[in-house]
């Protein structure tokens, strides 16, 4: 009974102890600053996880701006000027895609993000986006923004009144195809290679790729290929995309990393395209607390500078009470609806703020700004975010979407707003009071006043100081000087009857690049993980793989001859299990030559089954980006990657890479053709400046390669996809046989059983790109199709076969689609035999056994087709059948 008596004094005794601390806290605040107060909570939160006191979770601040008015320096522009000059780019984005789905309904374009978006990225335009920048040393590279793909016509509205682009660029918007010039939907460097730098529209890849460029910046500082640099990567991310894996997979690297070159801008303003983000709970508490958990600093702009005096009055936190019972979906209605809904349903529910906003009207109430709409307080946050040093930082900027645009502000239906009414584009005109002369706004077109006005000296003025126009692309030359074929002679004499695999061939390529004292620098080598699985020891302990920080620690294996070795320096990137992140690298690297003016080649090694499929979004943007490099799929096809089943046995890499058009892949066989490869890809990609890049799959089956073939043709052939590698041993062929990777030694069996055991003769022809030869044909015959007059042209592929004659049977470890892509030109000569199916767990005789890839199922091809043909008697293929172990009852693989 005692105890339970005590027990309220002891509370009264503890709140009156905590209300002692909290006026000593204050007061060392005012006396010393907010700096000593956060070493002070740092260390007495130390000290509790000593004593083993838990603490609550601090991942969320109270819901508010992270920087209080007093902390706040003055804004330095011309803050009448620069609303001008938003208004006018504001009234060009609309007008732009409002007019264009007047005169071409449907056409498309999006008016809401960039109305959100617009006074984030006008702040930036006019005090912190740097074109280039001037130290003792020289000029300096500027900024690099990923803009969100779907404020463009916003970017465009801006160019136009920067004089980057005309009046019929604007008209043209999403006429690509017209006689006069147009404007490309999103962010495509391919399409407008001179403007656009990022394709960034596929949600989440912008974001992702940000930061593996934050930290490609650094790796090029640390080996010394660029010197140290201030620039800064900006990402501007809808908030609906940190839905997005990608988004906010990666986040931790950038801690991890110390990318205080990094600084995300998440434009909240609380709305997916079908309505709230998160309706039940807040997208900004949740986001701080992803970020903060990860070692982000954390700005938060959730209110405008008109809210600061409700705060200064409001002497009981109830103001702030009120927020954190408001949820997004609350947040949304209360700007959709008006001031008298905000008055009744936020304020209202309680007296005491009601009686806060009394003088205020309803239409006072209706514009009451969200933090992302207030110059002032963008400016301090990205002030602090650029002298931020240590990590990386995001700024949470509150802001409306589809933000002035009357009926739809706020609202589900903003996103697919596409024009406005007559009265609701005057509307927007008294909304933002636009300069706009009353004939242009009546017929809603883009509009710009004289270039001596005011505005748009303002403008002019604040890039030129700012180092230039943004965004752009600016291709510079460069100098690289590819090896010549004699490099790799090694290579090409072949293995002198060792057996190895393609995959240890090409990694004593890549060690011997390595080592070339004019490119070997160059090189970046990128593995997601499992590097000695693909045999990358030797590279490891020659180059060593990259750390910022260099190696705290001593590898356990040290004292071994090929010890795992971490450099500040290094060279190869590990990026861990993530073929995403990996990607990003590539991306980073792939695109060096034009964003640092270093001709970076990056060689991107994987487990095939785990690229295209798995990251092909990526790998489009990066086609996009005009990127150069190596994707190299390691431990590729459906039967030579025994064992691991069915997913990790690839069979369909190849199909997916054919889909990009800058992407050439190969299936080579042998070490010669590899180092061919490689060789033309160095010469194309890079001394050239050929923007496509090579896909070139490799193999862990240790076989004997051969001695590169004579001929003038063989090296040709490898690189335009087709060869005969083996003529027939007895007279004339009357069967051609291809075959691919290491189902060519199959083919070669099969060649050999044929003459042996059926006295067929067969030629072997060795395909190294099924798609090349495709694009090849198809070429072609598009220039007979629009050349009528003039001499039919043939295809590679017919000019390679020449008089060869009989049917054709083509083998591989992928699809039958990728055979079967030359029937136009082959027609019934062509009999495919692949993989299609899933993938097994075996050995590779009886996988390719199962898939009918073997040397006994190429001959029975072979001979089924010659019976149709009426050169074989059919008693004599089904005994030959028999001897072969052919199943002729067994199951389609392909539906197993």
């Amino acid at each position: 009974m005692a105890t339970q008596l005590a027990q309220p004094a002891a509370n009264l005794d503890l709140q009156q102890e905590i209300q002692e601390w909290i006026e000593a806290f204050d007061e060392m605040i005012v006396a010393e600053g907010p700096q000593q107060g956060a070493e002070l909570m740092t260390a007495l939160r130390q000290r509790a996880r000593e004593a083993g006191v838990q603490a609550e979770n601090e991942l969320a601040t109270p819901y508010r701006n992270t920087i209080p008015k007093h902390d706040e320096v003055p804004y330095p522009g011309d803050r009448d000027l620069e609303r001008r000059v938003e208004a006018l780019i504001r009234w060009n984005a609309m007008a732009m895609v409002h007019g264009q789905n007047k005169k071409d309904a449907g056409i498309g374009g999006h008016i809401s993000t960039y109305s959100s978006l617009a006074t984030l990225l006008e702040v930036g335009f006019n005090h912190f986006f740097r074109a280039k920048y001037t130290t003792p040393e020289g000029d300096q590279p500027g900024d690099m923004i990923y803009f969100q793909g779907h404020a463009s016509p916003g970017i465009y509205g801006r160019a136009f009144l920067e004089g980057r682009l005309t009046i019929d660029h604007l008209i043209n918007f999403r006429h690509e195809l017209r006689d006069k010039p147009g404007l490309s939907s999103y962010p495509h460097p391919w399409l407008m290679p001179e403007f656009w730098r990022f394709p960034t529209v596929s949600m989440g890849i912008g974001p992702l790729n940000a930061i593996y460029q934050a930290r490609f910046m650094r790796y090029l500082e640390n080996r010394k290929l660029i010197p140290a640099t201030d620039r800064k990567v900006w990402a501007f991310v809808g908030d609906g995309e940190t839905d997005e894996v990608d988004t906010l997979g990666a986040i931790s690297l950038a801690t991890r990393e110390n990318l205080d070159n990094l600084i995300f801008v998440v434009n909240c303003n609380l709305q997916r395209l079908d309505g709230p983000v998160r309706g039940n709970k807040r997208i900004i508490d949740e986001l701080e607390g992803h970020f903060r958990g990860c070692g982000w600093n954390v700005i938060k702009v959730i209110w405008g500078s008109d809210w600061d005096a409700l705060f200064e009055r409001d002497h009981t936190g109830l103001l702030l009470k009120r927020m954190e019972e408001c949820v997004d979906g609350d947040f949304q209605a209360y700007k959709a609806k008006g001031g008298a809904y905000l008055r009744q349903h936020f304020f209202g529910k309680y007296p005491e703020l009601l009686e806060l906003v009394k003088d205020y009207t309803d239409e006072q109430l209706g514009k009451l700004h969200r933090g992302g709409h207030d110059p002032l307080k963008i400016y301090n946050a990205y002030k602090r975010a650029t002298e931020h040093k240590g990590g990386p930082t995001v700024i949470l900027a509150k802001t409306v979407k589809g933000y002035g645009f009357g009926s739809t502000e706020a609202r589900n239906a903003a996103h697919n707003e596409k024009k406005l009414s007559d009265e609701g584009v005057t509307q927007f005109v008294q909304r933002f009071n636009i300069p706009v002369p009353e004939e242009e706004a009546k017929n809603g077109k883009p509009w710009k006043p004289e270039e001596s006005a005011p505005e748009l000296q303002y403008l002019q003025a604040r890039r030129a100081e700012l180092g230039g126009y943004l965004p752009a692309r600016v291709e510079k030359p460069f100098e690289f000087k590819a090896p010549e074929l004699d490099f790799f002679k090694e290579w090409l004499g072949g293995s002198k009857g060792r057996a190895v695999s393609t995959t240890m061939v090409f990694v004593a390529i890549l060690r011997t690049l390595l080592k070339d004292p004019k490119i070997g620098k160059l090189l970046v080598p990128i593995v997601p993980d499992e590097g000695r699985t693909f045999g990358l020891e030797s590279a490891i302990k020659q180059v060593g793989i990259y750390a910022s920080e260099g190696q705290k620690y001593t590898p356990h294996d040290s004292d071994m001859l090929l010890s795992y070795r971490e450099e500040k320096d290094g060279q190869i990137l590990e990026e861990g299990i993530t073929e995403a992140g990996s990607m990003a690298s590539f991306t980073a690297a792939g695109c060096a030559y034009v964003n640092y003016n270093v001709p970076t080649v990056p060689f991107y090694m994987y487990y095939s089954m785990f690229g295209f499929q798995r990251i092909g979004d990526m790998v489009w943007a990066f086609a996009d980006a005009r990127g150069k490099g190596f994707l190299m799929g390691g431990t590729a096809g459906r039967t030579t990657m025994l064992g691991e089943g069915l997913q990790h046995q690839d069979g369909h890499s190849h199909v997916i890479a054919s889909t990009v058009p800058t992407c050439l892949s190969y299936d080579p066989a042998f070490a010669f053709e590899m180092s061919v490869i490689i060789q033309d890809g160095l010469r194309r990609m890079y001394a050239e400046n050929e923007q496509v890049f090579y896909y070139i799959t490799m193999y862990n089956e240790d076989y004997a390669q051969p001695e590169m073939p004579q001929g003038d043709k063989v090296r040709e052939g490898i690189v335009r996809g087709l060869y005969k590698f083996k003529a027939a041993a007895k007279g004339n062929a009357t069967v051609q046989l291809f075959g691919s990777g290491p189902i060519l030694n199959e083919v070669l069996k099969a060649q050999q059983i044929l003459s042996e055991k059926y006295n067929v003769e067969a030629d072997v022809w060795s395909v190294t790109s099924y798609v090349e030869l495709r694009r090849d044909a198809l070429a072609t015959e598009r220039w007979n199709r629009l050349h009528p007059a003039e001499p039919e042209k043939k295809p590679y592929l017919l000019e390679a076969l020449g008089d060869a004659n009989g049917p054709v049977i083509a083998a591989s470890d992928y699809m039958k689609v990728m055979p079967d892509g030359l029937s136009p030109w082959l027609g019934q000569r062509l009999v495919t035999l692949g993989t299609d199916g899933f993938g097994r767990s075996d050995n590779r005789e009886y996988l390719r056994r199962h898939f009918e890839v073997d040397a006994n199922a190429i001959v029975a091809a072979t001979l089924s087709k010659l019976v149709r043909e009426g050169s074989v008697k059919a008693k004599a293929a089904q005994k030959a059948f028999a001897e072969l172990g052919i199943d002729t009852e067994s199951g389609d693989p392909s539906r197993k």
